[in-house]
């Protein structure tokens, strides 16, 4: 049986520090982001802004991409953002209300 499984970014403010993750529970990883029990890079530089993010059919796929999208140039990885998310709105927000 294949897990699915998401590629996604997240950052502290729009334009600022970039981390690229993979999961296979979106929802539940960005919680643990946005409350600060994910610990090393994101904690230490406050990134809890989701900001895209790819679903696949399983995980390898989402781990393949995840990869490549590390090997990319910073300016790259802001044009993939921006295209779907130009005002880099909080995609996350959706996942929480109410709580």
């Amino acid at each position: 049986m294949n897990k699915r499984g998401f590629t996604y970014i997240i950052t502290n403010k729009p334009q600022g520090t970039l981390y690229i993750g993979v999961t296979s529970n979106l929802i539940k990883r960005i919680y643990e982001h946005k409350h600060g029990i994910c610990e090393g890079f994101s904690k230490k530089y406050n990134l809890d802004k989701l900001v895209y993010f790819e679903t696949f059919e399983n995980i390898k796929e989402a781990i393949t991409r995840e990869k490549q999208l590390k090997n990319w140039h910073r300016e790259w990885k802001i044009n993939l953002i921006e295209k779907d998310n130009p005002e880099w709105k909080d995609l996350s927000i959706e996942f929480f209300k109410g709580e």
